[in-house]
């Protein structure tokens, strides 16, 4: 399968349907199932993020008796979690090609607020290198692999990038509509559809509550600093939180657009929507990848959605399953 395969009907085309459609009830229900189904056996575990840090998510074992296949890591999105319905789904794939998976929680994601004192910020790379090294060593199998979706997508790639100097035998990755250029896409954001901006803010917002009500003593910011817009919010974060001083310069430490992936040695595969609503297709235009990585462009899709059909079935999560299994 290509991304030319993906040929949703009509009604299911536009990408606005395709992005909001993605996260819905129906799918949320369709991704619980598909979970159970495989039977796997699920557990919660903390990695070790390195100085301290630590790190939630769910492994998920066939249920036979066989060892694994081998390993996958799976990223979310920003706001998202590990139970995020791409998530699940992707799982419940790669479960039933006899892979063992785990779904990464990024700090202060899936209600992990009070494992860690820092604020997350978009440049904490290092962690989920380290994350990605414990579950390497303490739950071994014959492949490690990996796959992100949206910023997740853009720490797949970033993982793999460091992965040969981390000693991590990390073999390929997958990426879904990854996060490239965080200014443009900032800027798509203010510019697109306002519910786009009002999710991101309200589910940031909430995030930055809980926070604050874990840890007041190191999180005195005030409700004046959470009404501002994404972009004030944005800047505040990264002068405060980040120790890179400005938004652009923020912006340029986790940005993977232009030739930033030159040096990337591990096979990757990235799947992207011509017609994405966050994330500019111009950005995957401009985009200089090496001869490991693959970029596939669909028509359709929206932001992470790829639905098929009015079941809720993703073709991106069958995709994901397809180039991460390819024979090593």
């Amino acid at each position: 399968m290509n991304a030319g395969d993906f040929q949703p009907p009509r009604w299911l085309r536009n990408p606005h349907v395709q992005s909001v459609l993605g996260s819905s009830a129906l799918r949320r229900r369709r991704s619980q199932q598909l979970l159970a189904a495989t039977g796997a056996i699920t557990s919660a575990h903390i990695l070790d993020g390195g100085d301290g840090v630590r790190l939630q998510g769910w492994l998920s074992t066939p249920p036979d008796a066989a060892a694994p296949r081998g390993t996958v890591l799976l990223l979310h999105g920003w706001e998202g979690s590990a139970d995020s319905n791409y998530m699940r789904l992707t799982a419940a794939r790669l479960l039933g090609l006899g892979y063992q998976v785990f779904r990464l929680n990024f700090r202060d994601h899936g209600g992990t607020h009070h494992l860690n004192v820092d604020l997350f910020h978009s440049d904490r790379i290092d962690e989920v290198v380290n994350a990605a090294a414990d579950l390497w060593r303490r739950f071994p199998s014959p492949r490690l692999l990996a796959a992100g979706y949206s910023l997740g997508g853009n720490f797949a790639l970033r993982l793999a990038l460091r992965a040969p100097a981390a000693g991590l035998p990390l073999e390929r990755v997958a990426a879904v509509c990854p996060l490239l250029d965080p200014s443009a896409t900032m800027e798509r954001i203010e510019n697109g559809p306002q519910f786009y901006d009002w999710y991101f803010r309200r589910k940031w917002r909430e995030s930055l509550l809980r926070k604050r009500a874990l840890f007041p003593e190191q999180h005195g910011y005030d409700d004046a600093t959470l009404a501002l817009d994404m972009r004030g919010l944005m800047a505040w974060l990264a002068e405060r939180h980040t120790g890179h001083g400005t938004l652009e310069r923020y912006f340029d430490s986790y940005s993977i657009a232009g030739d930033r992936l030159a040096a990337l040695q591990v096979p990757a595969d990235i799947l992207m929507a011509e017609d994405d609503p966050v994330i500019p297709f111009e950005d995957f235009r401009r985009w200089r990848l090496p001869d490991s990585a693959h970029l596939e462009v669909a028509h359709w899709g929206g932001h992470c959605g790829f639905l098929e059909n009015a079941r809720g079935d993703g073709f991106a999560e069958r995709w994901v399953a397809e180039r991460l299994t390819l024979p090593g």
